[in-house]
Formats: C-alpha cells, sequence, structure tokens
C-alpha cells in the first residue's frame, strides 16, 4: 500500500430538508387544517481515527465528500428523513487542519476519537407550526437550514515513542531491522527507506514503537532531497536516536549536518532527548575507532554508543536507554493528565 501522510479534502454536510405547506382533505372533515410536516435533519460529516489504517491513501484520489440532505415534510404531519451522517476514517495520529494549514481543528491520537467537523443543517418546520387563533390556515413553511462546508487538510503523525534519525545510509533501516520484527528494504545506497517504517520494540513485557525516518541531507528544509517533509513523523517521539556511519570521513560535519536541520525545522525536535550512536564499528580498526568516538564525543556533548546494526552489536544497550527516556516522558505525561483532570 502506498503510504500517504497529507491530503486536502472538501467536505460538505447535509442540508436540511424543507418543510411542508399541507392541509387535511377528508370526506366528512371540513376545514381540516393544516397538517404539514418538517423537513429531516442533514447528515454530519464525521472523522474517526482507527488503529486499522496507517496512511491517507484514501484521500488521495477522492478529495470531495457530501453527506445525505434531509428528506422533505409531506402531508399528515409526515416529517421528512434525517440524512445519513457521512463517517471518514483516518489512521491514529491524524491532524486535522483547515485551510490556512495552521489552524489546528483536532488531533485525533486515540483509536475511536471522533470529531464532527460539519455539522448537517436542520429540517424546515411545516405550516403547522405558524396556526394560529388569528391564522387558521397558514401557508407558510420553512426551507431546510444549508449544511456547512469547509476544506480541510489531513495530516498523519505517527505515533512514535523513539525516531531513528542520520543521513542517508546511515544504518536505520538496519538498526530498525535488528531491534524489531520488522523488515524496511536495505540497500548499499542511498535513500533506499522512500517512506517512514514504524518497528515495535519489546523489552520485558513493555514494548515502545521506534520510527525509521528517511534520511536527511544538508539543505533538507529547503527541499533539498526528500526534505524534510518526514520529520513531522518525530514530533510526537520522547527521544531521537541519531545514527553517524562511522565509515565516513567526516563524521562530525555528518553529526553537525543533522543537528542544524532539525533546529531549521523546529517545532520541538533540537530540544529532545537524543542517543547520539557511531554506527558501522565493525568496519573500523581499534585506532579509528577511539579517534573517531573521541571527536564525535567533543561535538555532540556526550560519549556516543558504539555500535553495529548489522551484527546487532551494542543495539540492546541503545533500546534500553531509548526505552527509560520513553517511560520518562510516559509518566510525566500521565502526570499532567491527572494535574489537569484534578484542577477541571
Amino acid at each position: 500500500m502506498r503510504f500517504l501522510d497529507s491530503a486536502k479534502i472538501y467536505v460538505q454536510s447535509g442540508h436540511g430538508g424543507a418543510g411542508s405547506a399541507s392541509f387535511r382533505r377528508e370526506k366528512f372533515i371540513p376545514e381540516g387544517g393544516p397538517n404539514g410536516g418538517d423537513g429531516g435533519r442533514g447528515g454530519s460529516v464525521i472523522v474517526v481515527a482507527t488503529a486499522d489504517l496507517n496512511t491517507l491513501i484514501d484521500y488521495r484520489y477522492s478529495q470531495h465528500f457530501r453527506a445525505e440532505r434531509g428528506g422533505h415534510g409531506m402531508g399528515a404531519n409526515r416529517h421528512g428523513k434525517a440524512g445519513n451522517d457521512l463517517v471518514l476514517k483516518v489512521p491514529v495520529g491524524t491532524r486535522i487542519l483547515a485551510e490556512d494549514k495552521e489552524t489546528v481543528i483536532a488531533d485525533l491520537v486515540e483509536d475511536g476519537q471522533t470529531v464532527t467537523l460539519c455539522k448537517g443543517g436542520d429540517g424546515g418546520r411545516g405550516n403547522t407550526h405558524f396556526k394560529t387563533s388569528t391564522n387558521r390556515a397558514p401557508r407558510r413553511f420553512e426551507p431546510g437550514w444549508p449544511g456547512e462546508e469547509r476544506w480541510v487538510w489531513l495530516e498523519l503523525k505517527l505515533l512514535a515513542d523513539a525516531g531513528l534519525v542520520g543521513l542517508p545510509n546511515a544504518g536505520k533501516s538496519s538498526f530498525l531491522a535488528a531491534s524489531s520484527r520488522a523488515r524496511p528494504k536495505i540497500a548499499d545506497y542511498p535513500f533506499t527507506t522512500m517512506e517512514p517504517k514504524l518497528g515495535t520494540i519489546v523489552i520485558d513485557h513493555e514494548a515502545f514503537v521506534l520510527a525509521d525516518i528517511p534520511g536527511l541531507i544538508e539543505g533538507a528544509s529547503e527541499g533539498a532531497g526528500l526534505g524534510d517533509r518526514f520529520l513531522g513523523h518525530v514530533e510526537r517521539c520522547g527521544v531521537l536516536i541519531h545514527l553517524v556511519d562511522g565509515t565516513q570521513s567526516r563524521i562530525v560535519q555528518a553529526y553537525r549536518t543533522i543537528r542544524k536541520e532539525l533546529e531549521l525545522y523546529g517545532h520541538g525536535l533540537a530540544d529532545k532527548p537524543e542517543i547520539v550512536c557511531l554506527n558501522k564499528v565493525d568496519a573500523l580498526t581499534r585506532e579509528q575507532l577511539r579517534r573517531k568516538a573521541k571527536s564525535l564525543a567533543e561535538a555532540c556533548g556526550q560519549d556516543p554508543m558504539l555500535i553495529s546494526a548489522a551484527t546487532g552489536e551494542n543495539v540492546r544497550p541503545v533500546l534500553l536507554r531509548a526505552f527509560e527516556l520513553v517511560k520518562a516522558r510516559r509518566a510525566a505525561e500521565a502526570e499532567a493528565r491527572k494535574n489537569v483532570l484534578e484542577v477541571s
């Protein structure tokens, strides 16, 4: 299935049905009076998040969605049928933005969470409602109220606890394959990963989700390479695992390139906890490893973890450290929710 993380759609709720102007016409009942029924309510447009989806591909080729309109009222005080609601399913983690692509309408982060984008129009009243002591045969009725319409953006931001970042060919896909049952494409050329991949890491009967983000290059914030469009998927992550290819000659520049792109992207990515890993150490001599680890430590301000994703060397210690940070974030979020409930 093709991965799509952004889509612009037009939604319109149903118009309300018109009321009826009708009168009783029955034998032996003269001057029967008004009996026009009300129009039915128009259907609403509702968006629901579901864990069964992981892409917005359903909105790639179909972009206009309209709910059913309400039925018209009829004689004998028969009301029109209410229009059916239109339910749009999106993956968990989808944000709904206004047409300006800045105003957040809803952020659907839980399975089953719903939001009403457009409310259906109310039905019009029939002439029965306008009968008075001085107007026994009203011919007045109301048309249905129009539904709402709007253009909105759907943006998918994967719900991952940790994110893998690094230059192309840094070994992110190999790391994901070595640490989970995910099977991303692995090859000896850049940009083998063209879309984010997720893997579930199980540690001591607990689990967290790790996201492999397509490689960044210098100038990604300005659209170079695959650009920074996939960085939105690590906005929700609690920790970043930054892989640096130890076989390249300029590892410090490689590290700083990614850090610069994270800072230019913004949204707090540069402030997230970071685990720096020097990858592919199995291809280095002892002297090369010592020298490169020292240079990288001076650049990032921490001792890098020395790993080999290809052989699995020291991968688990990285996962354990990442899980500690993930648990700390989960605890902080739970405490924040508790405080909000107590205040409310």
